[in-house]
């Protein structure tokens, strides 16, 4: 069975985000980029299912400008088998991927699709869903645990209340959380072994699908700052304070 993992290349999330000058979107000159957390998390999902001989092959792949072939370089390290990237300057958006995605799966025809809940640099929580939605797919979101047996799996998803399990059939799409898994650290050796492995680089029109941006951002900023906290002497004061001047209370 193949597993599918898509993972993307954002700003590192050790980095302080700076707003452009002119407001039109972040500044990446010069930053340091990493893929993205939670789409690492998929990546040793996928691998771990290797190593149980329950996946044989594992396809990472990637959208967006050339320097995500480095992303997907650390993909390959970490243990995946062999890399798309589909190359485009333009600005992708989550129903965007998700149709190049689609794509892919249509002609890959994994088992399983596995993606990070969330990109750290827009937090759309979209992606999934919608290629799970387009390629009328069973999806399990926000998984916690994974397990994989008799072309089904159990899936444990953090939701509101606490955890709730759901059994969906194979093929399926699913979105993985933070506790899922720690990520191996990636070697020297598995580095230079990921240089070797087989990297297929597409366009959109390759794959017969439309980026065309539907949203257009008007202003991106920086939220205000927050002023600084204050002691209070006692609950009276701390009382008048929340309510005269937070407004937090009646």
């Amino acid at each position: 069975m193949k597993a599918l993992v898509a993972v993307k290349r954002v700003v590192d999330y050790n980095v302080k985000v700076r707003v452009k000058s002119d407001n039109t979107g972040v500044d990446t000159a010069n930053v340091k980029m990493s893929m993205n957390p939670f789409d690492e998390i998929a990546i040793e999902e996928a691998v771990r299912l290797k190593e149980k001989g329950i996946v044989t092959e594992i396809i990472a792949v990637s959208c967006g400008v050339t320097q995500c072939t480095e992303t997907l370089r650390t993909a390959m390290a970490i243990g995946a088998d062999r890399a798309i990237l589909v190359e485009t300057s333009e600005e992708l958006q989550p129903l965007a991927v998700a149709k190049l995605l689609k794509a892919l799966v249509d002609k890959e025809q994994p088992g399983l699709v596995f993606l990070g809940k969330q990109a750290i640099d827009d937090d759309c929580n979209q992606t999934g869903q919608m290629l799970a939605a387009l390629g009328d797919l069973p999806q399990a979101t926000f998984a916690s645990k994974v397990e994989v047996a008799d072309g089904k799996a159990s899936v444990t998803r953090e939701v509101d209340g606490g955890l709730e399990t759901i059994s969906i059939t194979l093929p399926a799409v699913i979105t993985v959380d933070l506790r899922l898994n720690e990520p191996r650290y990636v070697t020297l050796p598995n580095i230079m072994k990921a240089k070797k492995k087989q990297l297929d680089i597409f366009k959109p029109e390759d794959l017969g699908v439309d980026v065309t941006s539907r949203i257009k951002t008007l202003k991106v900023s920086e939220p205000p700052k927050r002023s600084a906290g204050i002691k209070v002497a006692d609950v009276a004061t701390l009382v008048e304070k929340l309510k005269n001047e937070a407004k937090v209370i009646a």
